[in-house]
């Protein structure tokens, strides 16, 4: 059976990163969906998302970072975004009140977005990388983590990019529960850490 295993991005290297986001969605978005001011392929380029990956994973660095990585038999297989809330400046430019509801509430880390790497999907890697923020928020004192992912309609097939954000059943699987349910298909869900 494969092992799993993950780091934080800042502890794993340019190389594992950047194999990461090597190909489909992941590659044009850099993760950058979120974290970009405006309308990311209006108002970015892609030599700055690549440079702003880069630079938010803090590779070799004591952090802060960007993401999870996730490992299979040592091999890099997938990505999770996770990090404060406020990291996200497009959470709170978007007019859906449920990107940013408790605006006061301090401690809600978001977790936004999940790459797995051909060669490594339909595994169950997804489960696992959701499983390690868990993990992780409790090592970085998060209060909350606060996820946005869909849920599929019964019988109707999901393409990965749009699972891009995770799905439902993922993040209940890592013990999340529903916060919210603003349209038909997404979800805002979260799990408590401080008590």
């Amino acid at each position: 059976m494969p092992e799993f295993t993950w780091r934080p991005a800042n502890e794993a290297s340019p190389e594992e990163v950047e194999a990461l986001f090597e190909a489909g969605g992941a590659r044009k978005c850099r993760c950058q969906a979120l974290k970009a001011p405006g309308w990311i392929w209006r108002d970015t380029t892609q030599d700055e998302r690549d440079a702003a990956l880069v630079a938010q994973t803090g590779c070799g660095t004591d952090g802060p970072t960007s993401g999870l990585v996730g490992y299979v038999d040592g091999e890099p297989a997938g990505w999770v975004a996770v990090e404060p809330r406020e990291e996200y400046p497009r959470i709170w430019a978007r007019k859906q009140p449920w990107m940013r509801m408790d605006p006061e509430a301090e401690g809600i880390w978001s977790v936004t977005c999940f790459v797995v790497r051909k060669g490594f999907r339909r595994q169950g890697l997804m489960y696992e990388l959701a499983a390690a923020t868990v993990e992780y928020g409790r090592q970085v004192g998060a209060r909350v983590l606060e996820g946005y992912p869909t849920e599929p309609v019964p019988g109707k097939t999901v393409i990965w990019d749009e699972a891009s954000v995770g799905l439902l059943q993922v993040f209940l699987d890592a013990g999340y529960s529903v916060h919210a349910e603003p349209t038909l298909r997404r979800r805002v869900v979260r799990h408590r850490l401080d008590g």
